[in-house]
């Protein structure tokens, strides 16, 4: 598949409608009960970038961008503005953050990933791109130094150097930034001046892929 590393513009998508998107089929029981089965093990975001346009300057932005990805063809990152982090939204990022794995004294290589959920039920997501410069590792609570670990930015796996492999049966812990991969989810974008100006905002449709 083909992916571009680049993140959509930043100021656009601070505004932007959307979020995380289920597939349940729900099946009505004679017994006027539900029986219901998940389809997809992940949810899928979908978002609406028009909403951050705000000016001629932003629509000629996003025709650029549509342009240089090609339409729909290739991938790139998108900023969620309310999921973006390991942390809760205003919360600074340390290491503590997430559990990626339990080491075995021999396994060098954990992904990155995000858990959610409460005391009933929690998910577990991966996390493909992480923002360089901003992941964080600890080992069983301590602090891991920058060059004991490489992070792939491209696919969010943390890799320990030699001399570094976590010890069985500590924690080993994440702190980062991340984008989401998406795709435009059109063909075209219909681009009107005057319906612009009379407030009316283009629907600029984004969706989520597999990296």
């Amino acid at each position: 598949m083909s992916f571009h590393e680049v993140r959509f513009p930043l100021r656009l998508s601070l505004s932007i409608s959307g979020g995380p998107e289920r597939k349940v089929d729900i099946v009505n029981l004679s017994n006027g009960r539900e029986a219901r089965n998940r389809r997809w093990r992940d949810a899928r975001r979908r978002y609406d970038a028009g909403s951050g346009v705000r000016s001629v300057a932003d629509l000629y932005a996003v025709l650029e961008f549509f342009e240089a990805r090609g339409g729909a063809l290739h991938g790139f990152r998108f900023r969620d503005p309310v999921d973006f982090s390991s942390s809760a939204p205003g919360d600074p990022v340390t290491g503590l953050d997430q559990l990626i794995g339990i080491g075995d004294g021999e396994m060098d290589v954990f992904q990155l990933a995000k858990t959610y959920g409460d005391a009933l039920a929690s998910h577990r997501r991966e996390i493909s791109k992480p923002i360089d410069g901003t992941v964080r590792i600890a080992v069983g609570g301590v602090p891991v130094a920058a060059g004991a670990f490489v992070v792939d930015t491209a696919t969010g796996i943390v890799n320990f150097a030699e001399g570094h492999v976590p010890a069985e049966g500590v924690e080993i812990r994440a702190g980062y930034e991340f984008d989401v991969p998406v795709r435009f989810d059109i063909d075209r974008i219909e681009l009107n001046l005057e319906a612009f100006r009379a407030g009316r905002i283009p629907s600029i449709p984004l969706i989520e892929i597999a990296p």
